[in-house]
């Protein structure tokens, strides 16, 4: 599923072409996707098909297309503060899109049923953490992944205000995934080739909107044997954050803002303006007449008026060209990103011990 957005060379033209599609519409999901390349949630090899807007499998590892990561973003509804459960969270891609959003008074956790992708998502998680310049932009919730199969979470389980299924879902499955869910809260879940957003409005009342016709692998059914128990799946609990973890986040959220009053473009880096597309003029020809028997026959001829001109043209164009091949390269060595968090924190004179816990022990 996919294809419906052009591919790009990078993630930002990935994002420029959804946004230009319309599948991303608001500033916030914007700026999750920018700050989470697509492109390293692949593996070594297949990096080549990271931009294009189709959905990539290997193995076990499997990424939805970006148009699809996209109207899910932005049918979610996401805020600061919230609760996400992401049935099947995969390579972990989503989840931490969805941890920019709600940030860290968030609960962030996904249940995925093969241990070998929770152990790939986790991975890739740890290098976002420890590598990623995205990581210091943000205030982030921390996805937490267990394995297990997401048609066996206990009954007793705490509900989230936010769920997405990544798989799709059977009619029979449908209250199961609506019990999970806050009153007030909302499902986005593939049912019957549809890609669908539920919300919750009351105890026994649910409001469905279809948002996109899709074709979603089904969910996996846990095989029982006669008489055996199945498998219980207990979800994370909610637990209040230490007083450590407090006081790096509010100390960060402290350096962050006068770090960004300090430098109102926040290190970002801008992108290099993109080469205008230039159109060669067809070349001008004169029209002469043959006689071939009793017909008389145009026949085209070029002029060497023509011809110089088109030389002149061709030339100018060689000209431009380099001038603003040169020009894109200035401006890239310029407009160099800078961590400023991260230049504020080591700038401080406090312990280096200290200083790593503030930067979360990034490695970068």
């Amino acid at each position: 599923m996919g294809g419906a957005v052009s591919a790009g060379e990078d993630n930002d033209d990935l994002i420029d072409n959804l946004k230009e599609a319309q599948y991303i519409r608001t500033d916030h999901v914007e700026q999750a996707f920018r700050a989470i390349d697509r492109g390293d949630y692949y593996l070594v090899g297949y990096r080549d098909n990271a931009y294009k807007d189709l959905a990539w499998k290997h193995g076990n590892i499997h990424l939805s297309a970006p148009c699809i990561y996209s109207e899910v973003m932005e049918a979610l509804k996401l805020q600061q503060g919230l609760s996400f459960l992401n049935l099947g969270s995969g390579t972990g891609y989503l989840s931490t899109m969805v941890g920019l959003i709600i940030g860290p008074f968030g609960v962030n956790h996904g249940v995925e049923l093969h241990r070998d992708v929770v152990d790939y998502a986790k991975e890739k998680l740890d290098d976002f953490i420890k590598n990623s310049d995205s990581f210091d932009k943000f205030e982030f919730c921390e996805p937490i992944f267990m394995v297990g199969n997401c048609l066996e979470i206990s009954s007793d389980s705490h509900q989230y205000d936010r769920i997405y299924c990544g798989a799709g879902v059977q009619k029979d499955h449908e209250n199961y995934m609506k019990l999970l869910l806050k009153v007030g809260g909302i499902l986005v879940m593939p049912i019957e080739d549809q890609l669908t957003q539920i919300t919750r409005t009351g105890q026994c009342s649910w409001e469905s909107k279809n948002i996109l016709a899709v074709s979603f692998a089904p969910l996996v059914q846990q095989n029982r044997a006669e008489g055996s128990k199945p498998d219980t799946v207990e979800l994370p609990p909610v637990s209040v954050r230490s007083l450590q973890d407090l006081s790096r986040i509010y100390i960060r959220r402290t350096l962050r803002d006068l770090t960004n009053e300090e430098s109102p473009d926040n290190g970002l880096v801008q992108r290099a303006p993109q080469k205008r597309k230039r159109r060669r003029c067809r070349r001008r020809r004169i029209n002469t007449y043959v006689f071939v028997g009793n017909q008389l026959i145009p026949q085209a001829v070029e002029s060497e008026e023509d011809e110089r001109i088109e030389e002149e043209q061709h030339k100018e164009e060689q000209e431009a060209q380099e001038k603003e091949e040169e020009r894109d390269i200035g401006s890239i060595e310029i407009l160099k990103a800078v961590n400023l968090l991260r230049d504020k924190i080591m700038t401080l004179p406090l312990p280096e011990s200290l200083k790593a816990y503030l930067l979360h022990y990034r490695e970068k």
